[in-house]
């Protein structure tokens, strides 16, 4: 059995073909094998909610409050988050929040400090 490519467009990994098509069955989206190939860097850029680009290391603020899940902690607005990781997926930065511990957060929620 071949490896298909996961989906571009949200990262499942549940794609299957259609002739010349790869299709994405939980977004729907539709590419060609060829677009599949080509990668470019213009994709692959993380930003923060101001459009500000990210990379690894760099220090962010929170911008919303943030529930964390499973338990009653709370991320306030304005907690510093230093030296972040980035990562793919749908939580795009990997990072320890002091009182709280190791987190992963979305990128639209922080802004660049």
């Amino acid at each position: 059995m071949s490896q298909l490519p996961a989906c571009p467009k949200c990262g499942s990994a549940y794609t299957y073909e259609d002739r010349s098509m790869y299709v994405c069955p939980e977004c729907a989206h539709e590419w060609t094998s060829e677009a599949a190939a080509v990668t470019t860097e213009a994709e692959t850029v993380i930003t923060d909610a101001h459009g500000t680009p990210l990379s690894d290391g760099d220090n962010v603020t929170v911008i919303k409050d943030l529930k964390v899940k499973g338990s009653s902690l709370v991320v306030k607005v304005g907690t510093k988050v230093r030296n972040i990781r980035l990562v793919g997926g749908d939580h795009d930065i990997d990072c320890k929040i002091d009182g709280i511990g190791a987190m992963k957060l979305k990128s639209e929620f922080v802004k660049k400090a």
